[in-house]
């Protein structure tokens, strides 16, 4: 169903032509894509050092990165109809903000699964194999120690998933071609959507895995729900890895886990902050891989996860429901009536 937008039509009464939709892009355009944007949308942005925002004030969509949008970024867009993020995390955006100013807020759900997914098990084999420490006493000259070495064999044990979504279910199914055991722990899905053993709840998952690898939005529910009470529930010597925010676990709680043993190795492509100080000890951990939030940091993923969020601006701006819409009651507004101009 395509529906009116005022606000958004030439003065002849028409559709917006391709020069006349205004998207700031929070990131240069790759080159790879400039072509094939510019046949679709006129181009802002990005910002500079000075304004992060500068270029927005026209702007009738945004494709959004890793700023934050709330309320007061929003204002500086009087035209704006559309917040699309690169990626599956919508946390950066004030939901409630956006909803409040008749904003349509999406996502990019699909795009990101195979490259994170891949990333995860990336970060679980080398926790496992204590190559972070391995490589670190090597590039310090420090004598070859075969007999000190310590790493774990993931045949046979068991990985825990803490949410079951696209992602944590391609790493199910890679883990399972390692000859591990999967169990899940969703409270949103019902029981036919496990393709795995579903956890009865998230303590009964941590008391059971000897891997944990968190997959779960960031929200006020599960900030820090990896806390010191969690940690102690894991296994003795469990692997815990977060490909999904950092704001999900309290990173002293963890050191406090790995150094006492309770964790053997952790790998984190997600931190709080981001980047993390240098002198930060996760950083110098040789049993923690910490990555800098570039799960989704592949060629392919690039791409993908950029046509896929304007993909959602382009269908929003031509009147046609998003794909993957945040909030949808925004939407619902637009159909019973004109979308009117902020």
């Amino acid at each position: 169903m395509q529906v009116k937008i005022e606000g958004l039509t030439s003065e002849e009464g028409g559709r917006l032509g391709t020069a006349e939709r205004l998207v700031w892009f929070e990131r240069a355009v790759h080159p790879e894509l400039r072509a094939e944007v510019a046949g679709e949308v006129t181009m802002l942005g990005p910002g500079t050092a000075d304004d992060l925002y500068d270029g927005i004030d026209e702007a009738h969509a945004i494709l959004a990165s890793v700023g934050y949008y709330d309320g007061s970024v929003m204002d500086r867009a009087p035209h704006l109809k559309v917040i699309a993020r690169t990626g599956i995390g919508y946390d950066r955006v004030d939901v409630p903000a956006a909803t409040d100013r008749w904003i349509a807020v999406c996502n990019a759900p699909d795009a990101p699964t195979v490259s994170t997914a891949e990333h995860a098990m990336a970060l679980m084999l080398a926790a496992a194999k204590s190559l972070q420490g391995s490589a670190a006493a090597l590039r310090a000259g420090e004598p070859y120690a075969y007999e000190d070495h310590r790493a774990v064999e993931l045949a046979g044990r068991t990985l825990g998933l803490v949410g079951f979504g696209r992602i944590a279910r391609r790493v199910a199914a890679a883990a399972a071609a390692l000859d591990m055991l999967v169990i899940a722990y969703d409270p949103y899905l019902p029981d036919e959507a496990f393709t795995v053993d579903r956890a009865a709840s998230f303590e009964g998952l941590l008391a059971a895995a000897d891997v944990v690898s968190v997959h779960v939005p960031l929200t006020e529910a599960t900030t820090n729900m990896f806390d010191a009470g969690a940690f102690a529930q894991m296994r003795q010597g469990a692997l815990f890895i977060n490909s999904a925010r950092g704001g999900l676990v309290d990173q002293n709680a963890l050191l406090g886990a790995l150094d006492s043993g309770r964790i053997f190795a952790a790998g984190l492509d997600v931190t709080d902050p981001e980047p993390l100080p240098r002198d930060h000890p996760l950083l110098h951990h040789d049993r923690v891989i910490v990555t800098s939030h570039v799960a989704t940091a592949t060629s392919a993923a690039r791409l993908r996860i950029f046509r896929a969020a304007l993909r959602q601006i382009t269908l929003a701006l031509s009147g046609t429901r998003p794909d993957h819409i945040v909030n949808p009651e925004v939407w619902d507004q637009i159909e019973s009536q004109t979308w009117i101009a902020g």
